[in-house]
């Protein structure tokens, strides 16, 4: 065992690169090469289907959730710096998190002769290019290039589409056997998997940290960076350290794959909180979630509306009446009920008796329209009376109801006049 042996790896942790690596197998049929774990999560079995590291694939659609939902407050985040370029980090990491619950699950048969090692060789790829589009978007931090524009965004992209490329060749050739590479001869493999990828994230910490003290007078950025760093490594300890231990410990039901999968989701979600905690946004969960927020009913925005439609009320024109609102008495024109007509004609003379005001009024016919405490209240017609019940307009009579005589109980006019019809109001 020297360096880029996977062989103590392999012994404490049950990864899908092991069952097609090292010598071959006796014990198999095909004489596969494969390095076996010392200690693994039992298998469940549904039905006809036996499903491994149960407690990983658990542990990968949970992540599959949390991608999501973290997938969707960044987009809902427009104006943030960096946001396509994160969003790039995110996608890669749904893509692996799927390839590795296949493999994980055991839905491809581990030879050499299936599709199990182009699998597990665009696993490699994929966790190479992870890794390197994080590196990049610790770059657009310290705003070398304008963040969201080509360059930016095919800089991203195109370097960890080379990284997965290079990762990916020399896994699927180390796999095969292919080009002066074997099962047996892992060195490359291990210092593209290990080496490269551990000086990115390296390279990546120290920068954000160097961001944080020197740009940003907030400090609580670096707690996420201390957490995120803290969970990641506790998870490497777990899977090649303590894998077996914990495995024997927990009677096969949980391995270090199980809480190196919970580690690494909890990493980047850290990622995600450090991201946010440096770029503000004002709106950022009322973009994109709650769409109504903004909208302006169209009745407001209608320029046909005037000032007298906004006024219909009791007294306006949606009422019935014809109002004034510019006279400064209470006059308006009557009209007449749609079942006036068919009463029989009113007679020519109608006597009414006004006690209240000691004098005695005679109203014509012709004078019917003038009065509506005459025609419309309820000591006038029966019917007028029944449809005029709860109008107080129809039941108190207007202005030239009254005469000009000064009222009994004073002499003048004006005042007390005034106050008695206010009191008639109130009755």
């Amino acid at each position: 065992m020297g360096f880029g042996s996977f062989d103590s790896i392999c012994k404490q942790s049950a990864l899908p690169l092991c069952f097609i690596l090292g010598p071959p197998a006796e014990f198999t049929s095909t004489k596969n090469p494969i390095l076996v774990p010392t200690c693994s999560a039992r298998s469940l079995e549904l039905g006809n289907t036996i499903i491994f590291e149960a407690a990983s694939d658990f542990a990968h659609i949970a992540a599959l959730f949390m991608t999501a939902i973290m997938i969707f407050h960044v987009r809902s985040k427009f104006t943030a710096v960096g946001r396509k370029e994160i969003l790039t980090f995110f996608y890669i990491y749904t893509v692996l998190t799927i390839i590795s619950l296949v493999l994980d699950a055991g839905v491809i048969q581990a030879t050499t002769t299936s599709a199990y090692p182009w699998f597990v060789a665009v696993q490699s790829g994929l966790a190479s290019a992870l890794c390197t589009s994080l590196l990049i978007n610790g770059f657009v931090g310290f705003q070398l290039y304008e963040d969201g524009t080509t360059l930016s965004i095919w800089l991203l992209r195109l370097g960890s589409l080379i990284m997965f490329v290079i990762s990916f060749a020399v896994s699927l050739l180390t796999f095969k056997g292919w080009a002066g590479l074997s099962p047996t001869n892992t060195t490359g493999l291990f210092i593209v998997l290990y080496i490269i990828n551990a000086l990115c994230l390296g390279v990546y910490f120290v920068m954000q940290v160097l961001l944080v003290a020197n740009t940003l007078q907030d400090r609580w950025p670096l707690g996420d960076l201390a957490f995120g760093a803290f969970f990641f490594i506790v998870g490497q300890v777990i899977l090649y350290v303590f894998g077996t231990r914990i495995c024997e410990g927990a009677g096969h039901y949980l391995d270090g794959l199980f809480f190196a999968t919970v580690c690494n989701l909890l990493g980047v979600m850290m990622i995600y909180k450090y991201w946010d905690s440096i770029t503000k946004e004002d709106l950022e969960f009322s973009v994109g979630t709650k769409q109504g927020n903004w909208d302006v009913k169209e009745a407001l925005l209608d320029p046909s509306s005037s000032a007298d439609d906004q006024r219909a009320s009791f007294y306006g024109a949606s009422a019935g009446r014809d109002y004034d609102a510019s006279s400064m008495t209470l006059d308006y024109a009557p009209q007449l009920p749609a079942h006036f007509h068919q009463h029989p004609a009113m007679p020519q003379q109608q006597q009414i008796q006004h006690q209240g005001y000691g004098h005695q009024q005679s109203y014509s016919q012709s004078h019917q329209h003038s009065s509506s405490r005459d025609r419309l209240s309820g000591y006038g017609q029966l019917d007028q009376a029944r449809d005029s019940y709860g109008d107080i307009r129809r039941q108190l009579p207007s202005y030239d109801d009254y005469s000009d005589a000064p009222t009994p109980r004073s002499g003048l006019r004006g005042r007390d006049g005034l106050g008695q019809r206010e009191r008639e109001y109130a009755y």
